[in-house]
C-alpha cells in the first residue's frame, strides 16, 4: 500500500474478486443460481419463487423423478452403500457398475463401455489415453468446452480446430496431417446450437484419411434415433462410430455420471491406465443403479422418445405463432438469440417473475453478440406448459 503497509495475498484477492463480481453485476452479467425444493421435473418448486415451469432442463424423457428410478438407487443404497471408497483397481467395483456398462454397450451397440464420474472426465479421459507425440486431433470450433479442455490437458503433437461443421476446411487438415494417429472429436448435437454433427460425411472423411472417430453424444443419448441410441443412430451409423462418449445426468436422469463406449480393447486400456480411472472415485453405486433403471425405461418404452419429439414439435409451432424464431435443429434443445449477454440474463429473470425457469446464456459460454436464452423441451411437458411458455416468452422478448 502507498503507506508503506502491507496487505495480506489472500486479502488481495479477495478484493481483487469482490471488484470482479462488481463489474459483473454492473454490467447486469452476473448469475443468479436458482435453489429447487423438489425433484426436478417439468415443474419444480424454487426457493422464494414457488412453482415454475422448467425450460432449462436436461431431463429430456423426464426420468429423474421416475418412482421406479429413484426406487432402484434406494435399493443400491441399502445392499451397497453410500460410495465406492476409493478407485476401482484398488478397492475394487460393485455389480451395479458392471451390469450398468454392459447394459451401456448393449444399447448403444458397442463391444464395451466404462464408467466415470462425468462425460467431462469421460472426454478426458479417452484424449489423454489416445494422445501422444505422433497424435493429432481435430476439433469443431464449437465443441463442448470439455472437449476444448480435454485436447489441452491431453497435449497432443499438433491440434486442429476447424470451424462449426466446416468439413472441407477438415478435410483439408486431414489430408496434409503427417501424424500415426488422427483423432477426429466432435460433439454428436451441439449443445448452445441444437444442430447435429454432419455424421454421414464425418465418416466417409475419418475412413478416407485413416482417423479415429470421436463423438461426444451427451445432448443426443435418450433424444435420437428410433430406440433413443443417439445420434449415430439417427443416421443409422450405430456401429460405425469409433468411440461414443455421453453423459448418465441428462437423458437418464440418473443423476450424474459418465462413460466411454467402443471396442473392448480401447476400454481395457482406459481402466489400466487412465488417471481419471485411477485416481478418481467411481460412480456411487446409488448413481449406478439409477442410471441403469433410466436406461431400462427407455430401452423398455422407446415411445418416449416420440414424445419429445412430438413435444418439441408442439414448441416450435408454438414460438413460430408468437413470431419467434428460434434456430432450426432436430434436437430437443430450442436456442434463441437475443444479442447481448445483458439481454438474455435480463429476459430470463422477466420469465422467472412470470414463473418460467430457463437460463439466459451469453458471453463467455458463446460468442459476444450471440446470447441465447436455450429452451430444452422434456418428454413430461405437457401441451398447456409449454403454450404458457411460450407466452411467457413473447412477453419477455418483445
Amino acid at each position: 500500500m502507498s503507506d508503506g503497509t502491507a496487505i495480506a495475498g489472500g486479502d488481495l484477492l479477495r478484493l481483487e474478486l469482490a471488484a470482479e463480481l462488481d463489474t459483473m453485476r454492473d454490467a447486469g452479467t452476473l448469475k443468479t443460481i436458482q435453489t429447487l425444493r423438489s425433484p426436478q421435473g417439468p415443474e419444480v418448486e424454487l426457493r422464494g419463487r414457488g412453482r415454475a415451469i422448467v425450460l432449462s432442463s436436461n431431463d429430456y424423457l423426464g426420468l429423474a423423478a421416475r418412482p421406479e428410478v429413484i426406487a432402484a438407487g434406494h435399493e443400491a443404497l441399502d445392499a451397497y452403500g453410500a460410495g465406492t471408497a476409493s478407485v476401482r483397481f484398488i478397492c475394487g467395483l460393485f455389480e451395479p457398475h458392471l451390469a450398468l456398462e454392459a447394459d451401456l454397450a448393449r444399447f448403444l451397440g458397442t463391444e464395451s463401455a466404462l464408467t466415470y464420474t462425468s462425460c467431462w472426465n469421460a472426454n478426458h479421459a479417452v484424449l489423454d489415453a489416445l494422445c501422444d507425440a505422433e497424435t493429432e486431433v481435430f476439433s469443431d470450433a464449437l465443441n463442448h468446452a470439455s472437449i476444448i479442455d480435454a485436447i489441452r490437458l491431453a497435449r497432443p503433437a499438433a491440434k486442429s480446430i476447424y470451424p462449426h461443421s466446416d468439413l472441407a476446411v477438415l478435410e483439408g487438415a486431414l489430408a496434409a496431417s503427417t501424424a500415426r494417429r488422427k483423432l477426429v472429436v466432435t460433439d454428436g448435437v451441439f449443445s448452445m446450437e441444437g444442430d447435429l454433427a454432419r455424421l454421414p460425411e464425418l465418416v466417409d472423411l475419418c475412413r478416407a484419411h485413416g482417423a479415429v472417430l470421436i463423438v461426444d453424444d451427451s445432448h443426443g443419448l435418450g433424444v435420437l434415433g428410433k430406440h433413443g441410441a443417439g445420434t449415430a443412430e439417427h443416421f443409422g451409423l450405430t456401429d460405425v462410430v469409433d468411440i461414443t462418449t455421453g453423459t448418465l445426468g441428462k437423458a437418464l436422469g440418473g443423476g450424474a455420471g459418465g462413460f466411454v463406449a467402443g471396442a473392448g480393447t480401447l476400454c481395457e486400456v482406459l481402466e489400466q491406465r487412465s488417471r481419471l480411472q485411477l485416481f478418481s472415485n467411481g460412480l456411487a453405486p446409488t448413481v449406478a443403479a439409477s442410471s441403469r433403471r433410466a436406461l431400462g425405461l427407455l430401452a423398455e418404452d422407446p415411445g418416449l422418445v416420440d414424445t419429445l419429439r412430438a413435444n418439441v414439435a408442439t414448441f416450435r409451432r408454438l414460438l413460430g405463432e408468437r413470431d419467434l424464431e428460434p434456430l432450426p435443429g432436430d434436437s430437443a434443445i430450442v436456442p434463441l438469440i437475443v444479442g447481448e449477454t445483458s439481454v438474455a440474463i435480463e429476459a430470463s429473470r422477466r420469465l422467472l417473475d412470470e414463473g418460467v425457469f430457463v437460463t439466459g446464456f451469453g458471453f463467455p459460454v458463446v460468442p459476444e453478440g450471440t446470447a441465447r436464452i436455450r429452451a430444452q423441451i422434456s418428454a413430461a411437458h405437457t401441451e398447456d406448459q409449454l403454450t404458457r411458455a411460450a407466452d411467457a416468452l413473447a412477453a419477455a422478448l418483445r
